[in-house]
């Protein structure tokens, strides 16, 4: 028999909270976290398992049920995945949510909403504390956030909070080399993924992530204190971020457009369904460049640590360095030019010796 939850990897006590939720649910939950550590996995096992019509032989969704097949596969009328249609969750949707909270579940004794990104709601949260706080009775809510901004405390003091963490490298190797990888390219990836099981998935059929690797670990050496190096060495960095893992993450949109047309075609149904799908993959496709971005900053970083500690770099030039690698991937969270910095934080950068100095030592 196989059961809904164990779709969710590495996040056994967050697995457990929902076990225990799915058998005697409340009206909101928060699943609190990092991206790609399986909230969103959890969430859709979550409504299923409150779905599924055999719960109560099994104690839990069943995975396998005309119910569980449909609330998995995205195509359940009562389960909506309120997706944000800009760059953070409006007030349009805010409404929309409520109208859905206080809608009757079209098969079920209850429905689902499952809200993403809440972090980013911003204005929304006034809007929708009423709701959150006290929906139907038939209306469970399961809200996704990356943190809880100041912003959000309210909200998230109504709801049940399940955190899941970044999953541990030996896990994602396990994971991946149960895939089918192997375990070299395994190791390699989960060491790069930053904690993320779909970053890591992703960079395992990325045929240029070792290249890309190897060009971020070079970049120390290479520069030698000119503007003209600087310039050119930040246009190839650059170029890299548009190859980074595109193709296959291209591939897995274009596949999920083609089964939203295919849903179309036997319901019928209409509306935003293509231009919010649309709209995530952008988002998707931007967060991949700057997931690559951060891995080449830790990257960097690595090298200049590694440098200090051999006295291939002076000391002082090294911790500057370092300083300046940290305030670089600060600011990816103000979405910066990424020529413009990589251009000031190459400038910034001291040239790496490739050996160390000889001891003056007697």
């Amino acid at each position: 028999m196989s059961d809904v939850f164990d779709r969710v990897v590495g996040q056994e006590p967050a697995v457990a909270h929902l076990r225990a939720a799915a058998r005697a649910p409340v009206h909101a939950y928060l699943l609190v976290g990092p991206p790609g550590t399986g909230r969103r996995t959890a969430a859709v096992a979550l409504a299923a398992a409150l779905l599924c019509p055999r719960f109560d032989d099994f104690g839990t969704g069943c995975g396998e049920c005309d119910v569980c097949v449909r609330v998995l596969a995205g195509v359940h009328p009562d389960v909506a995945v309120i997706e944000r249609e800009g760059a953070f969750l409006g007030i349009d949707q805010a409404r929309e949510i409520r109208r859905l909270a206080m809608r009757t579940p079209h098969e079920a004794t209850r429905k689902v909403l499952i809200v993403p990104d809440f972090h980013l709601a911003q204005d929304a949260v006034p809007a929708l504390l009423k709701v959150v706080e006290e929906p139907p009775p038939s209306t469970v809510f399961v809200i996704l956030a990356d943190h809880v901004a100041r912003e959000l405390v309210t909200i998230a003091s109504r709801c049940v909070r399940i955190d899941f963490g970044p999953l541990p490298v030996e896990r994602l190797v396990e994971t991946l080399v149960g895939d089918g990888v192997d375990p070299a390219v395994a190791a390699a990836v989960a060491e790069a993924s930053g904690g993320r099981l779909d970053r890591a998935r992703l960079l395992a059929s990325d045929a240029g992530f070792g290249a890309r690797r190897a060009a971020w670990r070079a970049v120390p050496s290479r520069l030698d204190g000119t503007g003209a190096t600087v310039s050119v060495v930040a246009a190839e960095l650059v170029e890299l971020l548009g190859s980074a893992g595109v193709a296959t993450l291209t591939s897995r949109h274009a596949a999920e457009l083609a089964a939203l047309d295919e849903r179309v075609k036997r319901s019928g149904e209409r509306g935003a369904g293509r231009k919010v799908l649309a709209d995530r993959h952008k988002r998707e496709l931007r967060r991949l460049r700057t997931d690559e971005l951060r891995y080449g900053l830790a990257t960097l970083s690595a090298a200049y640590r590694d440098a200090l500690v051999e006295r291939r770099v002076d000391a002082a030039a090294g911790v500057a360095g370092l300083d300046a690698l940290q305030q670089a991937a600060e600011a990816l969270l103000h979405n910066p030019g990424e020529a413009l910095l990589l251009q000031a934080l190459l400038l910034r950068l001291a040239p790496v010796r490739a050996t160390a100095p000889a001891s003056s030592e007697p």
